[in-house]
């Protein structure tokens, strides 16, 4: 498979990647629409014109997010639903709720370095929230994606996945002790193993699914992060909001990606593989290995049937 790249780069902002493309007609579901990097890229989809849905647990903050983009955009077809992705019954709730295709799932929220948190099921909550709840997602909205006919998934995954293959012996961190970036990286890994099975199963339904590293964004994704961390941090040259979106954008809706699926991107380019000495780019052998995929989305599968 040769290598995909587009004219885009780590400056191009949303704004750039979505510049001269119609998704009138098309219909989006952004999760965390309600700020960072998800308020840019449900924007710049409504932007292009696509119906919109903010899916997000606090919907007070989306409809502030979404009478905003509204106003700035002059599409009304802004919405909100409130969902919580470490809840399985209200993930499967918002699923029900939705009637008729669905051509754009971007699954952008998550959890970064929390402290140990386990859901009434004992998971661990960054893993549950992170890929379990994502995956629930796509799952009950498959059959509005395969509707589509030419559906598009996108999963924000991170450089962090570097820290942690997907400890299969041991995912919620009941044997082993807590910590919290390796928890983290495991489940932006299983984020990039999802889009990878998503790939290959789906592919007959004309459904694409891709991984991405959005790059380093200052928003409340680093809430847990130690002031300390923060502070050293500080030195690091951070992109914007809007630069931050562009690769979710990208893969979201622009032609130049047409089909592509089962692939990690940052940077508005696929990513190349790891090298030592470069921490913040490259995707690991395992986050793409095949096998792990198949015996993730088994595993997802069983964890989500649970009564």
């Amino acid at each position: 498979m040769s290598r995909i790249t587009t004219p885009f780069t780590h400056d191009s902002t949303a704004a750039d990647v979505i510049a001269g493309v119609d998704l009138t007609g098309r219909r989006a579901v952004v999760t965390g629409g309600a700020s960072g990097i998800g308020v840019e890229t449900a924007r710049a989809l409504a932007t292009a014109g696509a119906e919109v849905t903010l899916a997000v647990r606090n919907t007070a903050a989306g409809e502030r997010v979404a009478a905003q983009i509204i106003e700035t955009t002059g599409n009304n077809h802004v919405f909100v639903a409130p969902i919580e992705l470490a809840d399985r019954a209200s993930v499967r709730a918002f699923a029900a709720t939705w009637d008729g295709p669905l051509h754009i799932l971007v699954n952008n929220a998550g959890v970064m370095a929390e402290p140990l948190n386990r859901t009434p099921e004992g998971w661990e909550h960054q893993f549950a929230t992170n890929h379990l709840g994502h995956f629930g997602l796509a799952l009950g909205l498959y059959d509005a994606l395969a509707a589509a006919g030419s559906a598009r998934i996108v999963s924000v995954s991170s450089s962090a996945h570097h820290n942690s293959d997907v400890v299969f012996e041991d995912i919620h961190f009941e044997n082993r002790p807590y910590e919290e970036w390796a928890s983290y990286g495991q489940s932006k890994t299983a984020n990039i193993l999802f889009a990878v099975e998503a790939a290959k199963l789906w592919a007959s339904d004309g459904i694409v699914a891709n991984a991405l590293m959005p790059g380093g964004i200052r928003t409340a994704l680093q809430r847990h992060v130690p002031e300390d961390v923060q502070r050293e941090w500080d030195r690091f040259e951070w992109k914007t909001v809007e630069q931050g979106a562009s690769t979710s954008v990208l893969l979201a809706a622009s032609p130049l990606v047409d089909g592509v699926t089962g692939r990690y991107f940052e940077d508005n380019n696929e990513a190349l593989p790891l090298t030592e000495g470069d921490p913040m780019h490259g995707v690991a052998e395992y986050a793409l290995d095949p096998e792990s995929a198949t015996r993730l989305w088994e595993l997802s599968e069983k964890l989500l049937a649970q009564v």
